[in-house]
């Protein structure tokens, strides 16, 4: 397998999970998404996008990070990362939408740059953007994993949705987000970083990662 990847890519951060958590070995491939990497033609070919993640998997060119976790999932179903009972697996699903297609594209790196080049927003009313959409989405999420929760997001093992979960959380903390208020949110994503797949997968753990950005 082959990752296209970035280190502080939250998108390409869970499928780097889901790849630990199913013991499949791969090979990182960086593009670099502040340096514009992801606009050169060689990339695009790839995918039209202009986004990571993209994994190749033997013949296949797989892109968006849910359907290459749903693929991973149907293609190598052990260990699982869905509930084994219709509404647990509802559920995972679920959460998993509400931060990839809820909260993530309103704060990712791309509608930043936006912000700052296009409307002229400065650092201070980019990050107060920030962190109302991170609330907001948090809010409803905390409400969420209180109906769904045990040790992890739904019940007592890793799913879908703590894969999810973990990166948002990582970008949350690196825009000082208030988390104080979602004590269910914080302490699941604690339970999942002590977990080796989660922690190998973390940003500062990659082969890309230059931490003065």
């Amino acid at each position: 397998m082959r990752l296209y990847d970035y280190w502080r890519s939250s998108a390409a951060y869970r499928v780097r999970i889901a790849l630990n958590v199913k013991g499949l070995a791969y090979d990182p491939v960086s593009i670099d998404l502040r340096a514009g990497a992801q606009r050169a033609p060689e990339f695009l070919k790839i995918n039209p996008q202009g986004l990571v993640p993209v994994l190749e998997d033997g013949d296949a060119v797989l892109t968006q990070s849910l359907p290459i976790l749903n693929y991973l999932e149907e293609r190598y179903p052990e260990p699982p990362l869905l509930p084994a009972d219709l509404p647990g697996r509802t559920r995972a699903r679920a959460i998993a939408v509400a931060i990839a297609c809820e909260i993530h594209p309103l704060n990712n790196l791309r509608v930043l740059q936006y912000l700052k080049r296009e409307l002229g927003l400065d650092e201070d009313r980019r990050l107060l953007w920030y962190r109302h959409w991170v609330a907001e989405g948090f809010r409803a999420l905390e409400a969420m994993l209180a109906r769904s929760a045990g040790a992890f997001c739904v019940g007592d093992a890793p799913s879908l949705a703590d894969v999810c979960l973990v990166p948002q959380v990582y970008n949350a903390r690196r825009y000082d987000c208030d988390l104080e208020p979602y004590p269910i949110i914080r302490r699941i994503d604690e339970r999942c970083r002590a977990l080796e797949p989660f922690a190998a997968a973390a940003p500062e753990r990659q082969p890309d990662a230059t931490p003065a950005q």
